[in-house]
């Protein structure tokens, strides 16, 4: 299996929501033309919606952040007319054992991270 070399940056309960195959897209304003497994870096600040959080069946502060928790497949990019913006079909996540915690300073979008 080829190294994972990148990580994109994405707020928990939605991180959980992909590790559970109950996410499949990732909406975006920019367009990627990665298509290969990248890291699912959980950002430090979660999102404040109560539904979202019921949909991954979690509370608010249980699931970890500012820590790499797993990875998924981008397996393509495509303009969604509904939302006005890009989606990314996410595929196949996995979920690391124990969350690595990267030394590089993760940005909003896709980041190299150094574990």
């Amino acid at each position: 299996m080829p190294e994972i070399t990148r990580a994109i940056s994405i707020r928990q309960p939605f991180v959980e929501l992909i590790l559970q195959k109950k996410k499949r897209w990732e909406y975006r304003s920019t367009p990627t033309k990665i298509t290969e497994r990248v890291y699912l870096y959980a950002s430090k600040k979660p999102v404040n919606d109560d539904a979202e959080w019921r949909k991954a069946r979690c509370e608010k502060g249980t699931l970890p952040t500012g820590v790499i928790v797993g990875s998924v497949v981008i397996a393509g990019c495509e303009w969604f007319e509904k939302y006005d913006c890009y989606r990314y079909k996410l595929a196949s996540p996995k979920r690391l054992r124990k969350p690595l915690k990267p030394k590089s300073q993760p940005q909003p979008k896709f980041f190299r991270p150094r574990v």
